[in-house]
């Protein structure tokens, strides 16, 4: 256990173990909407502990708004969200604090805040959740930049001196900064090259592996849902309308599916007509 694992666990109130194999999260009949538009309408879906879960659909047809919904940054109208088997409507302040400290997030384009250094932005959430000395934050900090394949140096670095590739790295390494259990990640590789996108995939396998991650991945890449993904969930009309490995879309006759992954895109990233690779 990490000495910042450590401290988080010292204070905090106890969230419950969730074994290998159950959901670690569990939606149920979640409804969404802003004003007299409705985004999830009855959307249910489970993410099992330890799987790299990827979740596709239309663009605006609210797949971040899900990820935005589990993190309490997006009301919901209807529905249960529980996470690590815990209700989220029923959580008191402190646990839902000692909950937050268990999962990291990666939003779209790093959203890293352009007024503090890089070492400043990962440092971010150990000094709000953490009690630690600026020495061993520091050498966090440099634990966490190598972890995600930077250099020490970066970490004084502002972020408009970084490339897009850096930001991403540099956003994970914030999403990894308390150790936490769940990893959220919103279009990762979006903006990246192919190399870049592909080294990115290959970091977050390599990650999820070694930390014992589950990770919840928002993506339209056809790549990354083929290459790290062990099931795909994916999104039409509100709610999952398929759900499982890659030969389970290509399977589906659902229209949105089929188009998805057996259209002009797909076929140029190698998927066949009879979704072979």
């Amino acid at each position: 256990m990490s000495t910042e694992t450590a401290a988080r666990h010292a204070d905090s109130p106890a969230v419950p173990e969730v074994a290998p194999g159950e959901p670690i999260i569990h939606v149920r009949d979640l409804v969404v909407a802003f004003g007299e538009r409705t985004i999830l309408d009855g959307l249910s879906l489970d993410v099992m502990r330890g799987e790299i879960l990827g979740f596709v659909g239309a663009s605006g047809g609210g797949k971040s708004v899900l990820t935005r919904t589990i993190l309490g940054l997006v009301p919901k109208r209807a529905g249960t969200v529980a996470v690590f088997g815990q209700d989220l409507d029923g959580l008191t302040y402190a646990g839902r604090r000692a909950l937050e400290q268990r999962w990291g997030v990666l939003f779209q384009q790093g959203a890293l805040f352009s007024s503090l250094s890089v070492r400043q932005n990962i440092q971010f959430p150990m000094r709000e959740y953490l009690d630690l000395s600026q020495g061993l934050m520091d050498e966090l900090t440099i634990a966490k930049l190598e972890m995600v394949g930077l250099a020490p140096d970066v970490s004084e670095k502002a972020p408009s001196e970084l490339s897009g590739g850096m930001i991403k790295r540099v956003a994970l390494a914030r999403a990894l900064a308390l150790d936490p259990e769940i990893l959220f990640l919103d279009e990762p590789t979006s903006g990246l090259d192919p190399i870049g996108a592909g080294e990115f995939d290959e970091l977050i396998a390599t990650l999820q592996q070694t930390l014992g991650l589950t990770v919840f991945m928002v993506t339209h890449d056809l790549d990354s849902l083929h290459t790290v993904c062990d099931r795909i969930a994916a999104l039409a009309d509100g709610k999952v309308i398929a759900v499982g490995p890659i030969e389970t879309m290509l399977a589906s006759k659902h229209p949105w599916v089929s188009a998805y992954f057996h259209g002009k895109r797909a076929r140029a990233a190698g998927f066949g007509s009879e979704g072979a690779r």
